[in-house]
């Protein structure tokens, strides 16, 4: 029997994802445990292994397919045995089988740049197709190239991809009336934007229901934001899955956690003292490329370190915030903000209460490398109990950062600089940090919040405790 290989789910809260590459072609075997292809998540490229053994009978979604719903059919496996032609036709219609499709290891919780709690909605089932092609359901159906008919085509059957489909919607532009140039006839972007630039058939809109009065206002469309600049002036950038992941996290953020700050000044001469001890008793190690120290800590580190221990003396305030419970998390997993190209992402230094300032500092240029080269895990980014965010390298005093789910706490840090402080009613120059706590005012109250920073400002400005 053909084994149908689908889309997997790469995280909890994966809906589609971009087919990158196939690192297999049609008629070569495969076995358990064979990378056989890249996805495009928002935050990494995965490798996806086999999980069955036989041959690739048919490959259903080509690479660099963008926008492939988890669950949709995107390649056919021959059994030990069985006809590979036979097997590449059993894509037409039919409902891909979960149980046969690639896994990725489940991971921690979702988290950066990902709604916590989103449905991985599956295709809907699909009927099989009479001997004229007509279906014989109602239901939305699978045709050529794994795709689904849109709901309500019926007999038509207007095969497209999920990418087609998404700018029709967006454009309401009715997909029957466009015709395909991919295989079979299937409908593909290129065809739905000939027909947006030709005036195509727009779908019949079903009618509004009458707008609540405290429904929120619409941000402004792409046509209107358009008018408001001369033609000729600008180039449009499509947004990446990133991009738009960011973009939706960050409304849902402001839009349903209550923020209250807190803002609080650190002196930090005694840390830049105890920093370049250490550093400088740092052993010499050697490997590939010769010599060099066993770490070097940065300002960064032991602030990751100051606010582990920090939620490890208050742990109220390392909470997650839920309609039904108040999750008081046992450790403290510390995320913390990387920018790469086209966005950022959050590694997470797990238990970093536990671990010394030199694994913390290894561990964080081991993250923040692979972070920059989209090669971490999905359970490397997803989940944590609080986040650190620093712009102190770019000059910035003080800022305020958006909390991110399921996290309750978010520590913004600002540039160390020198400033006139009084000290025994003498003006003293010192070294000055300022920072910003952003809390979940459901989870973490204004004074459990002055707790946890008060204890955060006193690892910072005696920073021995750090080390015992």
């Amino acid at each position: 029997m053909p084994i149908q290989i689908t889309m997997p789910a790469l995280s909890p809260t994966m809906e589609e994802g971009n087919l990158a590459k196939w690192l297999v072609k049609e008629g070569d075997k495969v076995e358990p445990g064979d990378v056989i292809a890249e996805i495009e998540t928002d935050k990494a490229t995965m490798e996806v292994e086999a999980v069955d053994e036989g041959t690739v009978a048919k490959i259903v979604v080509p690479a660099g397919t963008e926008a492939v719903k988890v669950n949709a059919l995107i390649a056919i496996l021959a059994g030990e045995g069985e006809d590979v032609a036979d097997a590449a036709k059993a894509d037409a219609g039919g409902e891909a089988k979960p149980e046969k499709k690639t896994e990725a290891p489940s991971s921690g919780p979702s988290d950066h740049l990902l709604p916590g709690g989103e449905k991985n909605d599956a295709p809907p089932s699909a009927s099989k197709a009479g001997a004229d092609g007509a279906a014989t359901g109602s239901s939305p159906q699978r045709g050529e190239g794994g795709s689904r008919s849109e709901p309500g085509e019926g007999a038509s059957r207007t095969f497209s991809s999920p990418l087609a489909r998404r700018i029709a919607k967006d454009a309401g532009i009715d997909l029957s009336a466009v015709k395909g140039s991919g295989p079979k006839g299937r409908v593909v972007k290129a065809d739905v934007e000939a027909a947006i630039a030709g005036g195509g058939v727009k779908a019949a809109k079903a009618d509004a229901p009458a707008a609540s009065p405290a429904a929120a206002p619409k941000p402004m469309s792409d046509d209107a934001v358009l008018k408001l600049f001369e033609e000729g002036t600008y180039e449009l950038v499509p947004h990446d899955n990133m991009r738009k992941t960011i973009a939706r996290r960050l409304v849902e953020a402001k839009s349903t956690i209550p923020h209250f700050y807190l803002t609080v000044d650190c002196e930090i001469d005694a840390l830049l003292a105890l920093r370049k001890q250490l550093n400088d008793a740092a052993p010499v190690v050697k490997n590939d490329s010769g010599e060099k120290p066993a770490y070097k800590l940065s300002v960064n580190d032991m602030i990751i370190k100051a606010m582990a221990l920090a939620l490890r003396d208050v742990p109220a305030a390392n909470a997650s915030w839920t309609d039904a419970n108040m999750v008081l998390h046992k450790h403290a997993d510390v995320g913390v903000a990387v920018s790469i190209p086209g966005g950022l992402i959050t590694p997470i230094v797990r238990r970093a209460e536990e671990k010394t300032l030199s694994t913390i500092s290894n561990e964080m240029k081991d993250l923040a490398a692979r972070a920059r080269n989209r090669k971490l895990k999905p359970e490397e980014y997803q989940g944590g109990t609080t986040a650190v965010s620093n712009l102190g390298m770019f000059g910035i005093k003080d800022f305020s950062a958006v909390i991110n789910p399921p996290h309750a706490t978010i520590l913004a840090v600002g540039a160390g600089e020198q400033r006139a402080v009084v000290k025994g009613g003498e003006v003293k120059v010192a070294n000055v940090m300022s920072v910003t706590l952003s809390t979940d005012h459901r989870a973490v109250d204004g004074a459990l919040g002055a707790e946890l920073l008060t204890e955060f400002k006193r690892y910072i400005e005696n920073p021995m405790g750090m080390l015992v």
